[in-house]
């Protein structure tokens, strides 16, 4: 099919991948802008992931709440330092950390999380279900317990699993994807660190009303 040259900007606009890479991306999804958005981070990023290269440049993002009671910082890594000092990657990384701020996730991704947390989650929920999936076949227990794992721990606790707080219709494997086919390299968010106000410093509580009836006795 034709494919004009709107079509082609228009998905060069949303995506900034290349004009050549967005013309043919249109003609094989029969000029479907969603479709070849989608092609377009596919092969961004199996064309960065096939060419093997280290993530070692980067960019430390940070983010402050505007209250200062939570601040947090990111290392996100690129292979090139021509990639790490571009305006976008510099905001992407900033977008992450206020993800991090907002979402207050544990692992960045799943690899991360522990088999005994893992193992612990799963008990947890199979006491909270334990009335559901009683008497139900042993693969639809199985599918009910995954679905309750992804809602209640994954997308809660792992990054890349969390939707993403500015389109809760993507995740942010979703938004480092997209980042990826962007600049057509390998980027990967390594590590981070969330810090809040008053975060595990024990408070002794008062019970004012018992300090009075105390006084007064």
């Amino acid at each position: 099919m034709s494919i004009s040259a709107t079509e082609v900007k228009e998905l060069r606009d949303q995506t900034g991948a290349g004009i050549m890479d967005c013309k043919q991306a249109l003609k094989d999804t029969d000029g479907d802008i969603e479709e070849a958005m989608d092609l377009l981070r596919k092969r961004g990023l199996e064309e960065a992931q096939a060419k093997g290269r280290v993530a070692a440049e980067g960019t430390i993002g940070s983010y402050v709440h505007f209250n200062n009671n939570i601040g947090v910082i990111v290392e996100v890594n690129s292979e090139t330092d021509f990639v790490a000092k571009n305006e976008a990657f510099q905001d992407f990384a900033t977008e992450v950390a206020m993800q991090i701020a907002a979402q207050a996730p544990s692992y960045v991704s799943r690899e991360e999380v522990p088999e005994e947390k893992l193992a612990a989650e799963k008990e947890i929920i199979a006491e909270q279900m334990s009335g559901e999936l009683e008497g139900k076949p042993e693969h639809v227990q199985e599918q009910i317990m995954e679905g309750k794992l992804e809602k209640q721990f994954f997308q809660k606790q792992v990054l890349l699993d969390q939707p993403y707080i500015d389109d809760a219709d993507k995740t942010i494997a979703d938004l480092l994807d997209e980042t990826i086919a962007e600049f057509d390299e390998n980027i990967e968010i390594r590590r981070f660190e969330r810090y809040e106000v008053g975060e595990g410093i024990d408070v002794e509580k008062e019970d004012f009303a018992a300090e009075v009836v105390e006084e007064i006795g």
